[in-house]
């Protein structure tokens, strides 16, 4: 079992006392589970109090020895329910909040708490905070990029014409988690659900789903409508793996495609073409380009290589995203995205992911975790990038 070394808490809780104090917060309260990971190095039950001048406390209500085991906090305390937090508060007169992901009865609980206390949203304190990435996380995306590559070097021995989408990712994901892939996608979400990888192939690839990807795929049922499915994988029809990897809770993202005999002309020219884009935007990202324009441009490159009906979706479907950042979640910051006006900053991490769809056809497209450092850039997904035809 790997622990989070003490010297990386005690840094994050330091520069989260910073946000704090430039936030006027007296307190803040940490209820999502991969942030108060980030803060104690446990996920076990709990609820993290950062107060702005004393010692947090992770108030644990399952499984208390284990959190000291693993957290390197010293207050670290067990209750069997949040009314026992009371006691341990000093008054305050603002205090955060995770608002965002945050069920309606808790903040209606914890406002009866705190009485007469302003509360306001703390999510923004974590997510600037976790959107650099230490030589620790690095060093664990790392890992994760190596299994990643060991896994797509199996598919073409898996791979037969015949087989189902879900057969094909079943048996990837066992190899994965032979290899020390824990097997889980996390977002910062009430409401999301999905498996930790997409498998498309052919027309299975163009069928939109609930989740806000080019492409989502049809999924098993109505009752999880999305990715991988009963559909046979064929020969000659475009193949597109997703199969991002966790390790020790951090995410590498990564697509590669694939074919059975021949991959389609079109296809290939696609794939390039998202190649390309991917390369260029980074190199424009290194400029300080704000993360809007890094968009548009993106957007402009499409068209001129003569795929901008389909890239990144084709017309209401189309995402406004090109890469989401990644670390303990898939929506890390920062985004490349229409709505995010910001410099991609070095120290951060993202999965740029240019994708084209092709209606009654298929999709195809590329991805790669990168981190950006100071005036150029390192890819964690380091998986060779040829279209492999089996």
């Amino acid at each position: 079992m790997r622990y989070t070394p003490a010297a990386e808490i005690t840094e994050r809780l330091s520069n989260l006392r910073i946000l704090m104090e430039k936030a006027s917060l007296d307190g803040a309260f940490f209820h999502h589970k991969v942030d108060y990971f980030y803060l104690t190095g446990t996920m076990q039950n709990g609820i993290l109090f950062v107060p702005a001048d004393d010692d947090p406390i992770f108030f644990v209500k399952r499984a208390f020895p284990r959190a000291r085991k693993e957290s390197p906090l010293k207050r670290i305390l067990p209750i069997r329910s949040s009314k026992e937090i009371v006691s341990e508060l000093k008054p305050m007169k603002r205090v955060g909040l995770q608002l965002d992901v945050m069920s309606y009865n808790d903040v209606m609980q914890f406002k009866k708490f705190l009485g007469s206390a302003e509360t306001v949203d703390s999510s923004p304190l974590t997510r600037e905070l976790r959107k650099y990435k230490s030589p620790y996380e690095i060093s664990l995306m790392k890992k994760a990029g190596a299994i990643g590559k060991k896994v797509y070097a199996r598919v073409p021995e898996l791979l037969k014409e015949g087989m189902t989408e879900i057969e094909l990712g079943g048996l990837l994901e066992a190899h994965a988690k032979a290899l020390g892939h824990e097997g889980i996608l996390r977002t910062r979400s009430l409401m999301f659900e999905a498996y930790s990888w997409h498998i498309l192939s052919g027309i299975s690839g163009t069928v939109v789903s609930q989740v806000d990807t080019p492409a989502g795929g049809l999924g098993l049922s109505p009752a999880f409508p999305m990715g991988a499915g009963m559909k046979k994988i064929k020969a000659h029809e475009p193949i597109m793996i997703d199969f991002p990897i966790c390790y020790q809770g951090y995410l590498v993202d990564e697509t590669r495609m694939f074919a059975i005999g021949s991959m389609p002309e079109l296809f290939l020219k696609a794939y390039d073409a998202c190649r390309e884009i991917q390369y260029r935007v980074l190199d424009k990202a290194l400029t300080g380009m704000g993360s809007d324009k890094l968009f548009e441009y993106s957007l402009d490159l499409a068209r001129q290589m003569g795929f901008g009906a389909n890239y990144l979706g084709v017309k209401q479907h189309r995402v406004r995203f090109l890469a989401h950042g990644i670390g303990l979640e898939l929506s890390d910051m920062p985004f490349i995205a229409a709505a995010h006006k910001y410099p991609i900053e070095k120290n951060t991490v993202l999965a740029i992911e240019p994708k084209m769809v092709f209606p009654g056809k298929g999709i195809c497209g590329i991805e790669n975790t990168v981190l950006i450092k100071d005036g150029a850039y390192r890819v964690l997904s380091n998986t060779d990038e040829r279209v492999v035809v089996v």
